[in-house]
Formats: C-alpha cells, sequence, structure tokens
C-alpha cells in the first residue's frame, strides 16, 4: 500500500516506516494545526485577562493558563511521539511532579514548607487539580525548546544527547518558575510560603527542587525516547506555536506592570515586607533576560535545520 503525504511533507530519500521512525511527520493534518494555534490563542486570552483580574473571576482566568497549554501539549505531542508518547510524557510529568509536591507539602521536601490556597480551584490531597496540569503545558514546551536547541530533530536521543536534552530542558522550566512564582505566592497568595524565602519571599530550595523534579520526568522520557528520531513536519508552522507557547509565557509578564494591585508592600508568611513593583518589576526582567532567550535560540535553531533539509 501506497502511503500518500500531504503537500507540506517531503519524503526524504531512504525513508522507511519502521519502529525508528514512529515520528509520524504525515500525520500533521489542517484541524491539528487549526487546533494548536486555537488553544495558543486562548492561553494568550488568559494573560490578557491578567489586567482585569479585579472584575473577572480568578478561576477563569487559572483555567484559561492551564487547560489550553495542558491540550496543546498532548494535540502537539501526539505528532511528535504518537498517542502513546505522549502520554507516557504526561505519565511521567503529572506523576513525578504531584508526588514531589504531595511529599513536599507534608515533610518540606524538596521545595520546602507551604501549603495551598483556594485561588486555583479544587484540590485532591491539599494539591490544586489545575496546579498539577500546569506542569503538563510548560514541562511539554520547554522540553520541545531543548529539543530544538540541541539540534535533536531527525536524531535519536543518545549519547551526549540523552545527558544534555533532560538538564537543558530541567533549566528552561525553572526559568518559568522563576518568572511567575513571587507574583503567584507572595502577591496572589495563590500558596504560601511558610518560611518565607530570600527571593521574594520564595526559597531558593523550591526551585533547586523543581530542578531535580523536572529533571527526573525528563530523563525518564529521554530514556524511553533514545530509540526514535524526532521527525516532523519540515515546515516552522509545526514548530512555531510551540515556541511561541513559551514565549507568550514571557512576553505575557509584561502585563503584569500594569495589572490593578491595591498594596505598595505586601508581607510574607514571617513578617518580611516587599515592594509590589519590585517583585513585578523582577519578574518580568527573569522573562526577558532568561526565558525569551531560550524561546529565541529555539527559534533559530528551527531556521537551521529547516535550511539544511532544504538543502
Amino acid at each position: 500500500m501506497v502511503k500518500r503525504f500531504p503537500p507540506t511533507v517531503k519524503r526524504r530519500p531512504g525513508w522507511q516506516e519502521g519502529p525508528q521512525t514512529s515520528m509520524a511527520s504525515w500525520a500533521i493534518t489542517k484541524w491539528r494545526e487549526s487546533f494548536l494555534w486555537g488553544m495558543l490563542l486562548l492561553y494568550l486570552l488568559g494573560r490578557i485577562c491578567l489586567l482585569y483580574a479585579d472584575h473577572l473571576p480568578m478561576l477563569l482566568i487559572v483555567v484559561l493558563h492551564v487547560v489550553p497549554p495542558a491540550l496543546f501539549s498532548l494535540a502537539h505531542g501526539s505528532v511528535l511521539y504518537r498517542t502513546k508518547g505522549v502520554f507516557i510524557f504526561a505519565a511521567l510529568c503529572l506523576g513525578v511532579g504531584t508526588l514531589a509536591e504531595s511529599v513536599s507539602l507534608r515533610t518540606g521536601f524538596p521545595f520546602g514548607h507551604y501549603y495551598f490556597t483556594d485561588v486555583m480551584g479544587p484540590k485532591v490531597f491539599q494539591l490544586p487539580v489545575l496546579l498539577a496540569l500546569a506542569y503538563l503545558g510548560v514541562g511539554y514546551v520547554s522540553w520541545v525548546l531543548a529539543l530544538l536547541i540541541l539540534g535533536c530533530v531527525n536524531k535519536p536521543i543518545r549519547g551526549a544527547r540523552l545527558l544534555a536534552l533532560p538538564p537543558l530542558a530541567s533549566l528552561i522550566m525553572v526559568a518559568w518558575d522563576l518568572s511567575m512564582d513571587p507574583n503567584w505566592s507572595t502577591l496572589g497568595r495563590a500558596w504560601i510560603w511558610q518560611d518565607g524565602g530570600r527571593y521574594f519571599g520564595v526559597p531558593l530550595s523550591n526551585f533547586i527542587g523543581w530542578f531535580l523534579t523536572a529533571y527526573l520526568y525528563y530523563q525518564g522520557f529521554a530514556l524511553y525516547c533514545r530509540g526514535n528520531a524526532v521527525s516532523a513536519a519540515e515546515s516552522p508552522r509545526f514548530w512555531m506555536p510551540a515556541i511561541l507557547t513559551y514565549a507568550v509565557c514571557a512576553m505575557g509578564n509584561l502585563l503584569l506592570l500594569r495589572v490593578p494591585r491595591a498594596p505598595t508592600f505586601v508581607t510574607d508568611a514571617v513578617g518580611v515586607q516587599w515592594l509590589t513593583a519590585d517583585i513585578l518589576r523582577t519578574c518580568v526582567l527573569v522573562s526577558l533576560l532568561v526565558m525569551m532567550p531560550f524561546a529565541l535560540l529555539a527559534w533559530f535553531r528551527t531556521r537551521e535545520f529547516l535550511q539544511r533539509e532544504v538543502a
């Protein structure tokens, strides 16, 4: 039976379908592409809704921040890794992340001592369901950016790539945490750090803990992928939504400077006062100087390997 490929995808010389080419580039349909862009636009809407936080239900804003990126990750990942692969990624990300959160809520390891308020909605065993989903969306696009930056497209994840990919993806995800934790905890009171912390009320152990947690599920997924080459559409239209999702996350923090904030000072759980303006400006600087370089580097690397494919 002869397979039919969409016009946007060219069959490479020597291409064969088999276990080592399970990432089927021909599966990218117009419907799937529209869905990816739709989820990105919904996420962008969620970021804009922050400007009206004093008029809109906070739970609605949280849902728009969390659910579209999670659905995006499942749709985009089903192209790169098929249904089985993306659900393995989701199981590792949600499983390891939820376990780490649950242990830390009870023992303080690995993140520190904290508890969640009702801002993020319903909780299961003290952990908000929506927060767990947040790790799936951001966790996936961080992985994709690491793939692109290290040039792992069309190559199996083996050798040096197997060792370098998980820590880079972990750094990209921790950059997101650096940009949002003081805002959502010290200012938004979505969760409370009981012992405070040097980073605007957030302990440094939180970021070390998240790097280690992310590294565990990324390394597990890298081991699952080591026999398969990522081979998606030879078009930036496939990679761009993933890069933009991370970029929107970063650039959306610019809106924090215009979010209505009543208090000039906020006080953390141990009584330390922080200037609200300092917290917001630092979150914006981290977004621009740490997160955005990852997105830009991934985009330029994408252009490089696409030009090589055309040549």
